[in-house]
């Protein structure tokens, strides 16, 4: 499989992260998370490492993070996605 047929739109990433399309769609746009390729026709698309950071969000907003502070540890580079690849 070539690593073009591993990206998924963004519905079918909301889905396999366990999130709502609209969750995702906010996380882009506060900056949590980016796709891994937009399309020419604007299709954003994502690859199996944004789908795990998207769990990630979810694991540490469920556990009581707000998301002003799971950005803020993005930025300083003190998360790991391997917990939540095992999720």
């Amino acid at each position: 499989m070539d690593k073009k047929s591993e990206l998924v739109p963004i519905g079918a990433a909301a889905k396999k992260a366990g999130v709502s399309r609209q969750s995702l769609q906010y996380y882009l746009m506060i900056g949590l998370l980016e796709p891994t390729e937009i399309t020419p026709t604007g299709r954003r698309l994502f690859d199996r490492k944004g789908i795990d950071r998207a769990k990630l969000i979810k694991k540490l907003n469920e556990s009581g993070y707000p998301l002003r502070a799971i950005r803020e540890l993005f930025m300083e580079g003190r998360t790991d996605l391997k917990g939540a690849e095992s999720e």
